[in-house]
C-alpha cells in the first residue's frame, strides 16, 4: 500500500467530502470568512475551496462589485462548488482547478481564506510563503486548523486498520515487493500536527512574515453515523492511503467501522486564525 498524497487523488471523495458540509465544514468555514473580515467590493483568494463551505460566505460579502478566486486541485470538488453559487446567483466568482504553486492573478487580494487547505500543500512552509505574495500590503490571511487532539481517535484508529489490511496483503516476509513504510501518515497528517496548538500556528504565521495574529479556538463535537464517519476518511486527506484494490478497501471499510463502534462522536476542535502582511 504505496504512501500516496491526497492530492494524487484530486477527483475523488468530493461527495463524501460534501456530506460532511452542514456538520463541519460549514461552520468552520463561517468562522474563518468572519475573521477575515471581507468587505464589499474586495478581492478574495479561496485556497482549497473543496465543496464552497467558505467561497459561498464570502462572495456573499464581497458583493457584486467584489470578486472571488476558488482555487482547487479537484475539478469534481469545484463543480459541486460552482452549482451552489449558480443557485445563489452568486456571479461575483471564478473557479480554477489548478495548483496552488501555478497560480498567478491578475492583481493583489485583500484577503487570503483557507479552509483546512493549508495541510494539503506539498510543501507548506515554501508553498505559504508564496501565498502570502499574493496578498497586496495590508492584506488578510484567515485559515483554519485542528486543534491539539482533533481528529482522535478516528485518525490513529484509520492507520492502524490500515497497517493491519496491507501485513495481511503484504505477508510476514513483504513479497509482494513494495518498499514503502505502511505506518507512514500522510503528508497532511504531519502537516496538521506542525500546527496543532495555538502556540504552533501563531509561530508558523510569524515565521511566515505575517503580522498582527490572532487565534482563536472552536470547540466542536460531532456526532457521527457509521456512514458518515466512512465518509470522512474517503473525502479527506487520508484518502492517500485507502488501497485501490476493492477488495482491501471493503476489508478496510468493515473493520474500521466495526471498532468506531456505534454513537462516535467526531472531535473537530479547530483554530481560526487571522493575520496580516504589513504595510510596505
Amino acid at each position: 500500500m504505496p504512501v500516496r498524497h491526497a492530492a494524487t487523488l484530486p477527483d475523488g471523495g468530493a461527495e463524501d467530502f460534501d456530506r460532511l458540509a452542514p456538520a463541519v465544514w460549514n461552520p468552520v468555514s463561517n468562522a474563518v470568512v468572519a475573521a477575515a473580515d471581507i468587505l464589499v467590493g474586495e478581492r478574495v483568494l479561496d485556497l482549497f475551496a473543496g465543496t464552497g463551505s467558505g467561497t459561498v460566505p464570502a462572495a456573499q460579502l464581497a458583493g457584486p462589485a467584489g470578486r472571488v478566486d476558488a482555487i482547487d486541485r479537484s475539478a469534481a470538488m469545484l463543480d459541486l462548488a460552482t452549482a451552489k453559487t449558480e443557485a445563489l446567483g452568486l456571479g461575483n466568482v471564478s473557479f480554477h482547478r489548478v495548483e496552488p504553486a501555478d497560480w498567478v492573478p491578475e492583481e493583489q487580494y485583500d484577503a487570503v481564506i483557507s479552509c483546512y487547505g493549508i495541510f494539503l500543500l506539498d510543501d507548506m512552509d515554501a508553498g505559504m510563503d508564496r501565498i502570502v505574495q499574493l496578498l497586496r500590503p495590508g492584506g488578510r490571511v484567515a485559515m483554519s486548523a485542528w486543534d491539539e487532539g482533533a481528529l482522535e481517535p478516528f485518525g490513529e484508529l484509520l492507520l492502524e486498520v490500515l497497517r493491519g489490511v496491507d501485513t495481511e496483503r503484504r505477508g510476514p516476509e513483504g513479497t509482494d515487493g513494495e518498499d514503502s513504510d505502511p505506518r507512514a501518515a500522510p503528508v497532511f497528517v504531519e502537516n496538521c500536527r506542525r500546527l496543532a496548538s495555538a502556540d504552533l500556528l501563531r509561530a508558523w504565521l510569524a515565521a511566515r512574515g505575517l503580522a498582527d495574529i490572532t487565534v482563536e479556538k472552536l470547540g466542536l463535537a460531532v456526532p457521527l453515523e457509521a456512514d458518515y464517519a466512512w465518509s470522512l476518511a474517503l473525502g479527506s486527506g487520508y484518502r492517500g492511503l485507502l488501497p485501490d484494490d476493492a477488495e482491501a478497501l471493503a476489508r478496510v471499510r468493515d473493520t474500521f467501522m466495526d471498532r468506531l463502534g456505534d454513537d462516535f462522536v467526531l472531535n473537530a476542535d479547530s483554530l481560526i486564525a487571522v493575520a496580516s502582511r504589513p504595510e510596505q
